[in-house]
């Protein structure tokens, strides 16, 4: 402020008047205050309108990413679940099956004590590794028969793929343990990002609210017009391989009487194939509209993204990955301007929000918490956020 000033031992001087050095802070005082108000009229620290409508965005987006994990972790864990379920009961069963030789060795050497045989050293037996270090250590290997030599080696055979899989065992049900680790993770993030955003609305007031229904509202017709844009866009470039394939059709029959090859059918035969799945899978996607998003659904009753066009796909009878990371790799990929209906519409640069193409530059997905199954634009987050189109059959 006046920090740069030199000061003046006794006071200082307003207006020509002298004044004591009290006044002259005083003064300073209310200055200081006066700026303060100019600079900043509200102490009001509350976001903007503009800053709240990001934010909640961002953490729906941050919800979506951490669902998507949530999906892939939750996979995971049950694939390993399943792996360590079978890895235990083998190893029970082999357990058994070791119990069940070393009660044979037994009954063979008592049977040699009853007779007077020389018996091996059970106790040696056991303390030995491998059937050569009880060999050695009993020194007894002549005076053993050829079954019971069998049964010794079928009993180290069996303890050595037992502890094999006893490991195998442990190292699953550790992989099981960070699997579900990552699952529990991924969810605590789901909630907190959906706490969050709920917090930020729940801080608006009605104008607020009715405020920010009208920028959404305003995006969506943006969205709305863009998709037209691209519904003229196709339809011109449909038009165009129409015209294209009958000029070709009417030069090839100019040019020769034979029968036409039927080198197109299996393109023809093929796209007519993908159109009929295609229009199961929309079928059952529109079926669903209205049901809403829950993060991790899969249906019947309420769906998340990636749950909604897995279940509209393998209703098609076409089965595809959980996951958004795996369901943009699972077909071939095409641009925009070829879309078709069935193809599926992946968003933003971690792919982490997937809807089903219905043409003229719309979809039906799940968008996001709190709202429903709908048609909506592809260009509902604008432009910038399609990240690719695949063809998944």
């Amino acid at each position: 402020m006046a920090s740069h000033r030199k000061s003046r031992p006794a006071g200082t001087r307003v207006a020509g008047i002298r004044t004591p050095a009290l006044a002259t802070a005083a003064l300073t005082s209310v200055a200081l205050l006066s700026q303060t108000a100019n600079a900043s009229p509200s102490t009001d620290d509350k976001p903007s309108l503009e800053e709240v409508e990001k934010k909640v965005d961002d953490l729906y987006r941050q919800a979506e990413t951490a669902t998507e994990k949530y999906n892939a972790a939750k996979e995971k864990t049950a694939k390993q679940r399943k792996r360590v379920d079978t890895l235990l009961d083998d190893v029970a069963q082999r357990t058994q099956k070791l119990n069940e030789a070393r009660e044979e060795l037994g009954r063979n050497a008592a049977a040699q004590y009853r007779t007077g045989a020389a018996a091996p050293d059970t106790a040696t037996f056991l303390l030995a590794d491998t059937p050569q270090d009880y060999f050695d250590q009993s020194q007894l290997m002549g005076r053993m028969t050829d079954r019971q030599k069998e049964s010794v080696d079928e009993y180290f055979t069996e303890q050595s793929a037992t502890m094999k899989k006893r490991q195998e065992a442990t190292e699953s049900l550790q992989t099981l343990t960070d699997s579900q680790n990552d699952l529990q993770s991924a969810k605590t993030t789901v909630q907190q990002k959906l706490s969050a955003a709920r917090e930020l609305l729940s801080k608006l007031t009605a104008e607020e609210k009715a405020r920010l229904a009208e920028i959404e509202r305003r995006k969506q017709e943006e969205a709305a017009r863009k998709a037209a844009e691209l519904a003229r866009q196709q339809a011109e470039a449909e038009r165009q391989r129409e015209e294209a394939a009958a000029a070709a059709a009417a030069a090839q029959q100019q040019e020769s009487a034979e029968t036409p090859s039927d080198s197109g059918t299996s393109d023809s035969s093929s796209d007519s194939s993908y159109a009929t799945k295609a229009e199961k899978a929309l079928a059952f996607a529109r079926s669903q509209i209205g049901k809403p998003y829950v993060w991790g659904a899969t249906g019947p009753d309420s769906y998340d993204c990636s749950g909604l066009t897995q279940a509209a796909w393998k209703a098609a009878g076409v089965d595809i990955p959980r996951v958004t990371y795996d369901q943009v790799n699972a077909g071939t990929t095409v641009s925009l301007a070829n879309a078709q209906p069935g193809d599926l519409v992946f968003f933003y640069d971690d792919i982490t929000h997937v809807g089903i193409y219905i043409g003229n530059g719309m979809m039906i997905h799940a968008p996001k918490p709190g709202a429903y199954v709908r048609e909506e634009s592809i260009y509902y987050d604008g432009e910038s956020s399609i990240h690719s189109v695949v063809r998944p059959a």
